[in-house]
This record gives C-alpha cells, structure tokens and sequence, in this order.
C-alpha cells in the first residue's frame, strides 16, 4: 500500500472555485488507483494538502485523472493544478490544468514535463489522450470577410468555449475602466472647437504644436532620402502606400469623413532627426495636386502634416494593432489549440468604420509577409525591437526548445509540431506559403525563429502598438482619428480650414476617451517573461526568462526614455 498527499489548487479568479466534490484518480504505470469522491474545491486559491493511501504499488505516475460531480447542480470549477507526493513521484509531481472544468466527464492531466509528439512517443500512455484532447478543439476556426485572416469561431464571448475567454477578474476591469474612464458619450466641454488651441480643453497635458523635430512616421509609407541603387525599397513603400488608396470613407451623423493616402519624403539630419521634405497627399495621378513643401505657406504645411498623422492613426490602428496585434495572434492561438495537445512543450508556452477598415485590413493582409513579422529582416533601424527579439530568442525560446528537441530530426520527425506551422501558414492566414510563411519545421533554428516570431508578434508586436496611444493620440492634431473635408487641392489654407478638417468636439473627446483607455497599465498585468502557472515540472524551464537590463541602462541616458517595448513594461500575452 502506498501513500499520497495531494495538492489541488483552484484558481484566484472571480467564481473559480466550485461547491461540487471532485472524484480523483492516480493512474501510474503499473496500476491505476480509485481515491474516492470526497474533494470539495470550494473556495479559490486553495490548495490545503490532503492524504490518500492507494491499495497497490502504482509505480511513477505519468497521469491523474479527475471528475466533478453534479449531485449538488453544476458548478463551473476553475482548477489550476494538482500535485502528488508519494512512491514513483520523485519528490513531488505536478499536473497543470489551468482550465475550466465543466459538466460531469472526466479530464486528463499529464504530468508536466512535457513532451514532443515525435516516433518515439507513439507508444506513450499519452498517445490516445493527445489525439482526444485535439479532437475536442477541432471547431474553433471562424469567418469574417474574405481576403482576411481566420478569426478564431463565434460572434459574441459567450460564443468561445468558456477556456477561450476573459476571465472573470479582467473582464471586470475592462467593463469598469470604461465607465470610469467616461464610457463613450461626450465628456466635460463640448464646446465647438474654433482654434486648433481649443483641443487644449479636452486633454490640458498633451503636447499643443506639431513640431517637425517630433513629427513621427512609425508606420505609414515614407523613404528618406535615397541613394542611388535603393529603388527596390522606393517600390515597395509605394506598394505599402495603396493600402489606404480608394477605401470605401465613413459617414457620421450624416457629415462624409475622409482619408488619403500619402507618401512623404524625409531626410536625415546630422543630429538624427528626421525632417519632412515633401509630402504627396494622394499617389500621383493625372491632374493630382503638387506636392506639398515647407516653403509652402505656414497653413497649407501644416495642413499637410496633419493629414499625415490622421493617415498615419488609420494605420496605426488597423494593421500594426489590429491585425499584427490582434488578428495575427488569433491565429496563432487558435491553431495551436487545434493541433497541439497541453502535453506538448510549444503549447504550453506559447483579435475606419464604414467597411473601410475592411478593404484596409484585406489589402494589409495582403502585404503581410514572414518577413515582415520579424524584427531581424524588418526592423534593422529599430534597437529595443531588436533587443526584444533578442531577449526572447536566446534568453527564451531557445533555451526552451534546446530541453525537449536535442536534434532537427527531432524537430522534423514531430507530427504535431508540423501540423501547428502547417495550420498557421495555410488555414488560419489563408495560404501565405506565398508570403514566405513555411509549411513545415526542418530544424531547430527554424523551429527558434518561428517559435519567437509567434512569441514577439503576440506581446511584443501588440505592446508597440498599444503602450503609447495616449503619447501620440492625446493632442489631436498630432492623429486625428477622421478628417471632415478632402485633402486640399491648393496651398492657399486658413486656420479655419483646418479646423474644419480636424475632428468636432464630441469626436475629439471619443479619441480621448479611447486612447486613455487602451493605454492605460492593466492592474492584471504580468510581465513577459514571468509565469503565473506552473505548466513545466522541475527547475530547468522556469529558469530560462526574459530580463530588461539593457533596455534599462539605455534608458538612463536618455531625457525621454522609451518604454513600449522594455520587457518590463510588456505584457505576457495580447489582452486589449
């Protein structure tokens, strides 16, 4: 006879725990053993041990299997973990769970160590668990439009399966912030704007002048100017401009809304800054307006930029938040729940109004390359994306992938792991084999570089995006979020004319609104790098983690230090 003491943990969320008993089973390699029905998980965050004597010597214990029981009704019942000490455990042994256990079946928890799905694995104990658990998950791919990427499946959250959703706690808070923050109705002073100055009233902090010195491009078509041999980049930052060309423009309270699509040219100064030359409000057509210069009267320059920065907000917006923030990491999760069971080691570590934001997210979607997601062939000239990458690569994802792959046979002999890169590339983004994105995994430094594209593009992507809306958004001239008249056609512009173009009030205060909100550090926040769950067993996985010394030290010297994407600073995952 043999005796246990068993761990189980329920989740710290809001009705985590359950006044359900839970039935346990200890099934080890010998024998499986029946602990009887007397658990109750009924408050959260709870993990009292309790002792279980097994009538037989089980041998090591590679999986417990476990029941909720509905004699009391049911109740949902988040559980977290659940560990065993006792003969064959080594110490201990610890079964993550991490999910919400619902209805009267039983579930399977495998110990945590994690294992590939290779040859080698085909005669596990796991192999019928693995294939029942992918089974389970195989309806969760979507349709939106088409041209776009595969959403993960249902119209509202109570659609997803009760795992796929917020918890509780942050749903809370992003329901609560809103209302705080002033839901989206009009806040304070609505009086008409008259002057640019005017939009001073809604936010009092935010910088009043749209200095060239600060002017941004981060991500709208722009290209310095150029040597001799570099027309290929010319090219394609004019192909990135038809993005926004032609999109079907929104209409508010009866007032058509505007956008264009422009093409600037920058030069670089000795200091490093990057000064606006000329600005091309539309592509060049017959009958197109010239350009825009800084010699032109102060107005129509200024008029120039602003539309800039209100294109610039739609890009923003729409393809570096939206779909590589949001819709990229959709996909990336979705397909790894399709293909990959919670055994496996890359499982357990790794969403312009009008339709115009429609034909802007198909035709990004388009430009949408492999490359382009990663900071080594795309971002040459942006170093804390570098570091970033850096820091998840070497310091993460190839420690990780260095502990359960030892070869690239290993890597290429794992069926699951090449179902997951097949199930990205040609279901969920819609054949993109063409765009460079692979189909299959030969080896380990593929499988690192793939693995830390999914891992930079979720939070580290997302963070970039998201972290500075209010910095850049608060001033509205410096991004508005819609302009009410066409681009000029003459440089012969008044501040009214500007003013016109520029947001009214009540639209000035949603941007305000939003952009605080959005912005805004969750209270639930866990940083990149650091793990709340215990999904590994043993010290070797927790101890490879993400740290922001580097990003830290640059900082020091800086008078306008950049945080976006210090890991610090990031958060672990996509949230909002």
């Amino acid at each position: 006879m043999g005796k246990y003491t068993i761990r189980v943990v329920t989740g710290d969320s809001l009705l985590a725990g359950s006044c359900n008993q839970v039935q346990l089973w200890l099934v080890g390699e010998h024998w499986e053993a029946d602990l009887g029905q007397k658990l109750r998980p009924m408050r959260r965050g709870v993990s009292a041990p309790s002792s279980k004597s097994a009538p037989l010597h089980l041998g090591r214990l590679p999986l417990v299997k476990l029941r909720k029981d509905e004699h009391l009704g049911d109740f949902d019942w988040f559980c977290k973990w659940i560990s065993v000490r006792g003969p064959g455990t080594n110490g201990e042994a610890l079964f993550p769970c991490y999910c919400w256990v619902q209805g009267s079946g039983i579930v399977c928890l495998p110990e945590g160590t994690g294992e590939g799905g290779g040859a080698t694995d085909d005669q596990s104990l796991f192999k019928t668990h693995r294939e029942q658990e992918i089974q389970k998950r195989k309806r969760m791919w979507g349709s939106w439009k088409d041209g776009l990427i595969l959403p993960v499946a249902g119209r509202t959250p109570w659609d997803l399966p009760k795992n796929e959703r917020f918890q509780e706690d942050k749903d809370f808070d992003f329901s609560f912030s809103l209302a705080k923050v002033g839901g989206l109705g009009p806040q304070g002073d609505t009086n008409p704007v008259k002057r640019p100055e005017d939009f001073k009233r809604i936010f009092p902090s935010a910088k009043t002048a749209l200095d060239d010195a600060l002017f941004g491009y981060q991500f709208l078509s722009a290209w310095l100017v150029l040597p001799p041999g570099m027309e290929d980049l010319k090219t394609q930052l004019e192909k990135e401009l038809q993005v926004l060309y032609g999109v079907k423009l929104n209409v508010i309270i009866l007032k058509q809304q505007y956008v264009a699509a422009p093409l600037v040219m920058l030069k670089l100064q000795p200091d490093g800054k990057l000064l606006p030359m000329v600005i091309q409000l539309q592509p060049p057509h017959h009958g197109c307006p010239t350009p825009m210069l800084p010699s032109n009267p102060p107005m129509a320059w200024l008029l120039a930029k602003t539309w800039v920065r209100s294109s610039d907000f739609q890009m923003h917006q729409l393809q570096s938040h939206l779909l590589r923030g949001h819709l990229m990491a959709e996909v990336i999760s979705v397909a790894t729940m399709r293909t990959l069971p919670s055994l496996h080691p890359i499982y357990k570590g790794v969403s312009t109004s009008s339709g115009g934001h429609v034909d802007i997210l198909q035709r990004a979607t388009a430009c949408l390359t492999y490359h382009s997601l990663c900071p080594l062939a795309d971002l040459a000239d942006r170093q804390d994306a570098l570091r970033l990458w850096g820091i998840i690569s070497r310091r993460y994802v190839e420690g990780m992938v260095g502990l359960f792959y030892m070869t690239d046979e290993a890597v290429r002999d794992d069926p699951e792991l090449q179902a997951w890169c097949r199930e990205i590339t040609e279901t969920g983004l819609q054949g993109a084999r063409d765009r460079g994105f692979p189909v299959s995994l030969d080896t380990r430094v593929q499988l690192c570089h793939f693995v830390t594209m999914c891992i930079f593009m979720c939070p580290g992507q997302h963070a970039s995006a998201h972290l500075g809306q209010l910095d850049w958004y608060s001033w509205i001239p410096n991004g508005p979020c819609t302009m009410r008249k066409p681009p000029p056609v003459s440089k012969d512009v008044t501040e009214k004319d500007i003013v016109d173009s520029l947001p009214t009030a009540h639209q000035a205060h949603m941007q305000k609104t939003f952009t605080k909100f959005l912005g805004r550090r969750q209270p639930i926040m866990v940083a990149l790098g650091q793990h709340k769950e215990r999904y590994f067993s043993g010290p070797r996985p927790q101890a490879v983690a993400a740290v922001d010394q580097e990003i830290e030290a640059r900082n020091a010297g800086l008078q306008l230090p950049y945080e976006y994407l210090r890991p610090s600073m990031v958060e672990n995952s996509v949230t909002i």
